[in-house]
């Protein structure tokens, strides 16, 4: 799919282009790439005189391929944006082409960082002037989007943690506390590797004299605001560890509750198994081997042997 974003009255307006006619009559200054086919690429190829990066080299990491300017005085940048939904979280590569006037975005899923900022851009009037504009709206976007994300991070830790702090944890309830710490954990570390990417292509774009004064000082805000973002995250880390340290803590504590269980069973039945063992050794000599009571007597031992230990444990308080 294209979609072709032209400024009409201040404001963004999309065109959906579904023939290379369409491109050529209108003038955007963000053309955007969503699940193209070889023919979209090609028809944004030959109206605009640039190569388009392949699926492969977007998702490419180093850092000489991820932010460049060609021969032509094209820049291309790679940057991973945050998907977050309910099924599954994960970085989406995307792929700019930054024209003199214009900004092509590839990518193969449609983001809500995306969908955010055409929002704004259609209702704020004098948002966006041209397609560094819209570029630095998306990077300052997407610092938010990754915010909100940290705050439901920190939600769902809360309710871990009164689930693991409170009385009676069972060992139920303490897998199902690991796996959602580690889910928020996976979140948390995506939300790092995402602001630290953007950190890396706003760094890049103030770097190579790109932007305007009033652009420049936007990318500083950015950097500002991803700053504060990446010092949550590590303390969102260390609270995923003490969390994850504690609910092992008292999984191992329910164990040792069960291992004491059977220690205890097995001290206390150790005196009526000597008994047993005395009185089984059938020699001929025994003084008790022909008592009438013998029987009775050993049993009843055995019983008070094994009551002894319990009552001694319980009045130490080693069964609590």
């Amino acid at each position: 799919m294209i979609n072709a974003f032209v400024i009409h009255q201040g404001r963004l307006q999309q065109v959906t282009c579904d023939h290379p006619s369409d491109l050529a009559s209108v003038s955007p200054v963000w053309v955007d790439l969503h699940s193209e086919s070889e023919a979209e690429r090609r028809w944004v190829e030959e109206a605009y005189h640039v190569k388009l990066p392949s699926r492969d080299e977007v998702t490419d990491i180093e850092a000489s391929a991820r932010y460049y300017e060609d021969d032509g005085g094209v820049l291309h940048i790679r940057t991973d944006f945050l998907l977050d939904d309910e099924e599954q979280s994960r970085n989406v590569p995307v792929a700019f082409v930054v024209l003199k006037d214009l900004l092509i975005s590839i990518h193969d899923e449609d983001l809500p960082v995306f969908r955010l900022v055409r929002m704004r851009a259609r209702i704020r009037p004098g948002s966006v002037r041209d397609a560094m504009d819209v570029l630095l709206d998306l990077y300052s976007t997407d610092a938010e989007y990754s915010a909100d994300a940290l705050e439901g991070v920190y939600a769902a830790l809360e309710a871990v943690s009164k689930r693991v702090l409170g009385k009676n944890l069972t060992d139920a309830d303490a897998a199902k506390a690991l796996e959602s710490i580690a889910a928020e954990e996976d979140l948390n570390g995506r939300i790092r590797r995402n602001v630290m990417d953007t950190r890396r292509a706003v760094s890049f774009l103030m770097r190579a004299r790109m932007l305007k004064d009033e652009q420049y000082q936007e990318g500083k805000q950015i950097l500002r605001d991803i700053e504060s973002l990446d010092n949550h995250t590590a303390y969102l880390f260390d609270k995923i560890n003490f969390l994850m340290d504690a609910t092992i803590g008292f999984i191992n504590i329910n164990q040792n509750k069960i291992i004491k269980i059977f220690s205890v069973a097995a001290v206390a039945f150790l005196p009526p198994t000597l008994i047993a063992s005395i009185y089984g050794m059938n020699f001929q000599l025994m003084p008790e081997l022909r008592w009438e009571v013998g029987y009775p007597f050993a049993i009843g031992l055995m019983v008070l042997s094994a009551i002894a230990p319990f009552l001694y444990f319980r009045h130490r308080g080693w069964l609590d």
